[in-house]
């Protein structure tokens, strides 16, 4: 079976863009979304327990920020292992550094276009290849 992916992001378009650019990368994984951090931590903590391979998660929701969620992740022994990709609009290096700090593998800028986003993906799914598993 493939790797899963968990994809956490208040806008639709983007959770669509990511999983078509995920299903071009490997067919074979399984991307799970969830539209905000608290409908994340509930598929991670749910009767089903989703313990994914990575996460990718936006800074800027609603009812659970990324920074909040990451957090909750990071606290809990089940879920702390898990490889955090922040994947958000926001360039600010003040909170790349605070969420390296809180546990965050990477910080990826949301790319232009779905071009990139195939090419950005690429990139940190073969990275993680050699460091995890």
């Amino acid at each position: 079976m493939g790797r899963i992916v968990l994809i956490v992001d208040d806008d639709s378009d983007d959770r669509d863009f990511f999983s078509e650019a995920l299903h071009e990368l490997d067919p074979t994984i399984e991307c799970k979304c969830a539209k905000n951090g608290q409908e994340a931590l509930e598929l991670l903590n749910g009767s089903k327990k989703l313990l994914p391979d990575f996460i990718f998660l936006d800074l800027n929701m609603p009812r659970l920020s990324g920074i909040q969620c990451l957090k909750t992740i990071k606290k809990d022994k089940n879920l702390s292992n898990i490889p955090v990709v922040i994947f958000s609009t926001t360039k600010q290096d003040q909170e790349a550094e605070e969420t390296r700090e809180l546990g965050a593998v990477l910080f990826l800028t949301k790319p232009p276009t779905y071009t990139e986003l195939v090419k950005r993906l690429s990139y940190v799914l073969s990275q993680a290849t050699h460091t995890t598993k």
